[in-house]
């Protein structure tokens, strides 16, 4: 704008203009924070299993990765990942993100949750006790099993294939035991199974996996549960892979898995999303038992929906803003940048054409006068009988000092004098008209 575009500009318009100003700033700063997703909390709250299981090891990594950014995570221990599931899909339970598994979700009552990531192999782990060999799950009958906590992940992934196994209420005895109960309980022989649902490292299996007097189940069928259910993947042990030097286990054994899953309700923010996603990449990208390096986290669908906002990050990786600012100056940068933007397009218009509005105001001022002028004239042309000399120059005599009021830069001047050169005209011819009705 420039300085004769501002002179054109009254005490009264300069106010009236920054007045629509701040109104358009408002207005759009207002629908920015009301439409745009809000700044993301500092705090969320996880729910990760039983304290003797392998998820409540790993909260206690995420708690300490999203620390750095300045985000607290509250650990929720529960008794496991059907319980975490069900934390997820009741708004009221104030649960952000879960571990669950697949084959637990039942759809479409599960539809509000969505899959982060795909974290780590749990196989079914059973350890029996007996000087026979299994390895089929319907040579469990008969048998007391531990076969975890209710809404655990052991007792979820188990019931539906003890059932195809034939295995029920009348033939098998599920106890509800947590890892270390079950493991003590199939040691000291109260029981004579017990089913975990869990990574290699849970200290119950691991321990299991070097007690010489336990056996471990050889899926003999193993491809067959794969085939069935979609969510479940055959895995192997391979000889020594545990202990090396005690040749753990002492040959091939067969198993079926699912996939431990980093779950949240659908509506997290996405920047949280990618917080999570970063500090996954860093705990569970390594190859482990089962595990090709790289190949976890994943977003390869297991059961639940996959986030869109997991989806990008995995195939583009964090923003440019997350890649190389600290976590909440990106995310403060990220939400000016969004109130900014449209901003510009609404401001960046507008100053474009105010210094048209204001030329088309300032002769507005001087040519809304012409109307009236142009019809005083031609009542003086047109007149038939007696002649209102006096209302004509009363009329004149207005409209000139109106004109000679108006504040006309310099680069209006010439319209301002033509203006007053035709009123002067006007008045010459009402004094010609009178003149001329006189005689």
């Amino acid at each position: 704008m420039t300085l004769e575009d501002l002179a054109l500009l009254s005490r009264r318009g300069r106010f009236r203009i920054a007045a629509l100003l701040i109104a358009l700033v408002a207005l759009v700063v207002w629908a920015s924070a009301h439409f745009l997703q809000p700044a993301p909390p500092s705090h969320i709250v996880m729910a990760s299993g039983p304290a003797d299981g392998l998820a409540h090891r790993y909260a206690q990594r995420y708690i300490e990765i999203l620390a750095r950014s300045g985000v607290k995570v509250e650990e929720r221990i529960t008794n496991g990942a059907r319980e975490n599931l069900e934390l997820l899909q009741n708004p009221t339970s104030g649960v952000d993100v879960a571990f669950t598994q697949g084959g637990i979700a039942r759809f479409p009552d599960a539809d509000n949750v969505v899959m982060l990531a795909s974290l780590y192999y749990v196989p079914m782990w059973i350890f029996y006790n007996g000087t026979g060999t299994i390895t089929q799950i319907n040579e469990l009958r008969y048998r007391r099993i531990a076969a975890g906590l209710s809404g655990s992940g052991a007792r979820a992934f188990a019931e539906p294939l003890l059932a195809l196994n034939g295995l029920n209420s009348g033939n098998v005895t599920l106890l509800p035991m947590s890892n270390s109960a079950a493991l003590g309980a199939l040691q000291s022989r109260e029981i004579g199974a017990a089913i975990f649902v869990d990574g290699v490292r849970n200290p119950s299996v691991w321990a299991a996996l070097h007690d010489p007097s336990l056996k471990l189940l050889d899926y003999e069928r193993a491809d067959a549960y794969h085939r069935l259910f979609p969510y479940i993947s055959r895995v192997t042990l391979p000889p020594g892979v545990i202990d090396f030097a005690h040749n753990i286990p002492d040959n091939e054994i067969a198993l079926i898995a699912t996939k431990e899953m980093l779950a949240a309700r659908d509506g997290l923010h996405p920047a949280l999303v990618a917080l999570l996603l970063d500090a996954a990449h860093e705990i569970h990208s390594e190859a482990g038992f089962f595990e090709e390096a790289g190949e976890f986290p994943g977003t390869a669908r297991v059961d639940l929906r996959v986030s869109d906002v997991a989806e990008r990050h995995k195939r583009f990786g964090p923003s440019f803003l997350y890649r190389y600012l600290p976590f909440w100056v990106a995310a403060l940068a990220e939400r000016v940048i969004i109130i900014v933007l449209p901003l510009a397009a609404v401001m960046f218009p507008l100053f474009n054409y105010l210094p048209q509005f204001l030329r088309w105001r300032a002769r507005s001022r001087i040519y809304r006068w012409y109307g009236e002028l142009a019809l005083l004239e031609r009542d003086v042309a047109t007149r038939a009988g007696v002649l209102p000399t006096e209302d004509w120059l009363a009329k004149l005599d207005r409209i000139e000092r109106s004109v000679a009021q108006i504040r006309t830069p310099a680069g209006f001047a010439s319209e301002a004098y033509t203006l007053r050169e035709h009123i002067a005209l006007v008045r010459r011819a009402v004094m010609a008209r009178t003149a001329s009705s006189v005689f």
